[in-house]
């Protein structure tokens, strides 16, 4: 059974259905492999900033606190140790932690395929003719989203064609918009699709898709 999504002009009218690539949008959910790719991605995001000096590392002054004996308090060196407040940190961390996580090339797509195959049979997805036609204002790229989905203010995805210049006017039509994201065709994700609830293709990103991620195998 062919998948088909619903293509609208930039009045946001309703002009045709096209199918889409099985391989693509026509697999089986599969919940636990989209959050793995989830994780995956996001502790791959991650950078190990944090870091605390020990107490060879705090400057100041090297003097010892107080005399070793006679003064009922417990022999101290410097007041950089640890205990002191202003001193070193003991097991701090040291800015080197790895959270780099691994997932084969393959898992990485058969999660996208699953999660895109749920946003098309929720009706989350549709397309757009000549959407690099848009008028390059915000107004017109919030009122067009508003009419193809029906809801004001949606939290959408735009995906177009890899092809920086024929798609400088949608970057810049909807960049403005708090809750749309603009993306190339061959730069999905997990966090892209899930953080979207709606996904608008431009037609000639469709057309590329699957060249782009069966074919030439996206890395």
């Amino acid at each position: 059974m062919s998948k088909k999504v619903d293509v609208f002009s930039l009045k946001g009218e309703k002009i045709e259905q096209i199918s889409l690539p099985l391989a693509i949008f026509g697999q089986k959910p599969n919940d636990k492999l989209i959050a793995q790719a989830l994780r995956v991605y996001l502790s791959n995001q991650r950078k190990a900033a944090p870091r605390t000096k020990t107490r060879g590392e705090v400057s100041g002054s090297t003097r010892k606190i107080w005399r070793q004996k006679g003064t009922g308090r417990a022999r101290h060196g410097d007041r950089y140790a640890p205990i002191f407040v202003g001193g070193g940190v003991a097991h701090g961390p040291k800015g080197n932690q790895n959270w780099q996580l691994k997932m084969s090339k393959k898992m990485r797509k058969q999660a996208l395929f699953s999660l895109l195959s749920q946003k098309l049979n929720q009706g989350k997805i549709m397309a757009a003719l000549d959407l690099g036609k848009i008028e390059p204002k915000t107004k017109a790229a919030a009122l067009f989203l508003e009419k193809i989905t029906k809801v004001k203010k949606p939290k959408a995805l735009i995906i177009v064609k890899t092809d920086k210049k024929e798609s400088e006017s949608v970057f810049h039509s909807f960049r403005n918009l708090p809750k749309v994201r603009v993306a190339f065709s061959n730069q999905l994700n997990i966090y892209l699709v899930l953080n979207s609830n709606w996904l608008i293709f431009e037609k000639k990103a469709l057309d590329s898709l699957e060249e782009n991620w069966l074919k030439n195998g996206v890395k």
